[in-house]
């Protein structure tokens, strides 16, 4: 489909999905964000859905302005996939051992490493840059610099929430590895005490939503956001790389005969902000839950713990500011799943897939996301499908 435009105060809503198909309390939070004095434009994906600070879903394009919690609290969140030359006669009819192997490599939920991973033991790990990496760590906010420790022993983790490592078979059977993390705590601290800041200045005191608060160009603040963002989402990158390289050292060992050669990784953050240029101006482009898909990129596009993903490549599409969904996106909260699903309901919608299957996970039922093929058929004109991947296993915190 194309997009249909809504009515905003400054610049239109253009909405990749049927605007009665999404929540008041979301389509309100599109309006409030299209008051702001410095937007230049709103695309939403259909994936959309109501977010804390901005919807997920959506991509903001301001003029010398950014809302920190537009990019909200997972700084970098994304995807990572690597296409492997295992084929799906190459498993196992027992997947639990696999599962196992990788959640003793990978520390979940709130667990971390006992000691920072050394890059040069990490498998395909680019190590270029890594010593800079930490050196400017003295450079951001001094709020966060107690919290160093901490973030070298989760860099390489994957936290919990959404967030999960996946083995998959596309349909040619290929295996393909991908997992979905950002930059854990530091990047949430760093995220808080930046928005909090910004709630502070002059010049948001009169906004609609004090959420909407933003740092302005040519501003100390603006500098020291930048400065923490631009880190945290070189962190998230980094910390997804270093669990891939885990993840094939697993595979690796688990299938020595096969010898397991891996493609070049895929890698797309979805919680982000860019600097890029639109109808001739420079702008800062906010993507809550959006990847990139400017003509010829890849990106990684998830359902949910039972249904799959999608590789896609990027078609360019300006209206939408080169982007596309970053997922199915959620059709219900995670408490209303709570109390609609049971354990059992877990198990009939996952069934195939060695994963969790306990009550600590049934606010990730599938039955919470959107249909992933309806979300994929609503932005053809955003992106082709490159590979359609089925999960096998499915590792949560």
């Amino acid at each position: 489909m194309s997009y249909v435009e809504m009515p905003g105060a400054r610049v239109p809503i253009r909405m990749w999905t049927d605007p009665a198909t999404v929540e008041d309390v979301a389509i309100r939070q599109l309006q409030n964000v299209a008051t702001l004095p410095w937007i230049k434009g709103l695309a939403v994906m259909p994936d959309v859905h109501y977010g804390k600070g901005a919807t997920v879903g959506s991509v903001i394009a301001m003029h010398g302005a950014v809302c920190p919690a537009a990019v909200g609290v997972d700084i970098g969140c994304g995807m990572s996939a690597v296409k492997t030359s295992l084929t799906a006669n190459d498993l196992p009819g027992d997947l639990s051992r696999l599962r196992s192997k990788i959640e003793q490599a990978i520390p979940v939920g709130r667990g971390m490493h006992d000691e920072m991973v050394d890059p040069a033991r990490v498998f395909g790990f680019p190590a270029e840059g890594w010593d800079d990496f930490w050196d400017r760590f003295d450079g951001v906010a001094d709020a966060v610099k107690f919290r160093r420790e901490r973030a070298t022993k989760q860099m390489g983790t994957l936290g919990g929430g959404n967030h999960y490592i996946e083995l998959l078979v596309d349909e040619q059977g290929v295996v393909w590895l991908t997992l979905h993390s950002g930059s854990r705590n530091i990047g949430k601290e760093l995220a808080e005490y930046h928005i909090g800041e910004a709630q502070k200045l002059p010049h948001n005191q009169g906004l609609i939503d004090r959420d909407l608060a933003v740092f302005v160009s040519e501003t100390p603040q603006m500098a020291a956001y930048r400065n923490d963002l631009y880190w945290a989402q070189e962190y998230a990158k980094y910390n997804r790389a270093i669990m891939m390289g885990l993840f094939k050292e697993v595979i690796r060992k688990e299938f020595r005969k096969a010898r397991v050669a891996f493609e070049p990784e895929i890698s797309c953050h979805h919680n982000y902000v860019a600097e890029e240029r639109y109808e001739g101006m420079d702008l800062l482009v906010t993507r809550k839950g959006a990847i990139r898909a400017g003509s010829g990129d890849y990106g990684i596009i998830p359902g949910s713990m039972g249904t799959g993903s999608y590789i896609v490549r990027g078609l360019g599409n300006e209206a939408s500011f080169n982007s596309a969904s970053h997922g199915a996106g959620r059709k219900m909260s995670r408490n209303a799943a709570k109390r609609r699903f049971s354990t059992r309901d877990l198990e009939e919608q996952t069934r195939g897939v060695e994963c969790r299957k306990d009550s600590g996970v049934v606010d990730e039922i599938p039955g919470a996301y959107k249909s992933i093929e309806k979300v994929i058929d609503q932005q053809s004109d955003l992106v082709e499908v490159v590979a359609k991947l089925k999960q096998v296993i499915c590792v949560k915190g």
